[in-house]
């Protein structure tokens, strides 16, 4: 198999690669090689043609050092998802062949042990229990904004056993991971009622993914509402505010630490799998979960560095995705 992948997808010895060498903001790090060695597979592992990335919040903050302690030796490549062609594979992986598009969160744990070589590369390696196959239905960019944000979405909803008939308060809701938990909380776990905050430019995206109420953060304080909610999905770093709209025995579960979490709210973070995306291929086919890209992406390979700065912004609606590569 992996001969015929040599033969069949030429794969060359060197890539073009976003590497960083030392700890830092992006644009003083984050350089564009030209001549970066294409890495092998290890025996779980496929090599992935990558055609689309997408970036997340932590890429940036893993540049800067935030998780030097736990991190990979330097130099290295960036970036958690992707969407390519599998052209290579190891010895033991059973589930995918050469030619297979595929698509997944390559850093299974998202804080340590990161991978030198991520996704803002030519050429990735992959375990095979970190991918699925692409639903038909997806482009490699909308394939590529899933993967870390729907998972991150879905385990955190079934960590903390969100079920049918359950009401649901989204902070954040035009996020990667907000626009995800709405659209699942409301059309894979059968939500009683879904809201959900945002800036007032992203209230209509709120509704068309499936919020029954968009509240505008600046003009409303959420938990003034009358209703209380089972469950309060914190992707803004408000654990304590949220706790004053829970009901009895519901609920608060944040995904960020850029402010401390106010017991008994409590933080989660992805252990990322190719089994949720396979679970969920049948709802992304049907379009009950579709892939929310911001309108500006999106970005060439080689304006990485300007999509990372967007990113930092905090102003994406949904994913900002890299494509093509190259």
């Amino acid at each position: 198999m992996a001969t015929s992948a040599t033969t069949t997808f030429n794969i060359p010895s060197k890539m073009k690669a976003w590497v960083y060498s030392q700890y830092g903001k992006p644009e003083d790090v984050l350089k564009l090689e030209t001549d970066v060695a294409v890495p092998d597979v290890k025996d779980d592992q496929v090599l992935i043609k990558v055609v689309a990335a997408a970036l997340n919040p932590i890429d940036p903050k893993r540049m800067s050092g935030l998780f030097k302690a736990t991190d990979s030796p330097l130099p290295a490549v960036p970036g958690y998802d992707v969407a390519g062609v599998v052209v290579k594979v190891g010895s033991k992986v059973k589930e995918f062949k050469v030619g297979d598009e595929v698509y997944g969160d390559i850093q299974e744990h998202a804080l340590e042990n990161q991978k030198q070589t991520g996704s803002l590369a030519e050429y990735t390696p992959v375990e095979e229990r970190l991918l699925a196959l692409k639903p038909k239905n997806l482009s490699f960019p909308e394939a590529a904004s899933l993967p870390l944000v729907v998972e991150t979405a879905y385990q955190g909803l079934e960590r903390y056993r969100f079920s049918a008939g359950k009401s649901i308060l989204v902070l954040g809701g035009a996020s990667g991971v907000g626009s995800s938990v709405i659209q699942l909380a409301k059309h894979v776990f059968g939500a009683s009622k879904v809201a959900a905050t945002s800036s007032s430019g992203k209230l209509e995206l709120l509704k068309s993914l499936g919020a029954d109420l968009a509240i505008d953060y600046n003009k409303e304080n959420y938990e003034d509402l009358p209703e209380k909610f089972d469950l309060v999905y914190d992707i803004v770093g408000e654990s304590g505010r949220a706790l004053k709209t829970l009901k009895e025995g519901g609920s608060v579960l944040t995904i960020t630490r850029s402010k401390p979490v106010v017991p008994p709210a409590t933080f989660y973070l992805l252990t990322a799998t190719g089994s949720i995306l396979k679970k969920l291929k049948p709802f992304i086919e049907e379009e009950k979960v579709k892939p929310v890209i911001d309108p500006k992406s999106p970005y060439p390979f080689s304006q990485t560095i300007e999509a990372i700065s967007y990113v930092e912004t905090g102003r994406a609606a949904g994913k900002v995705v890299i494509y093509p590569i190259p």
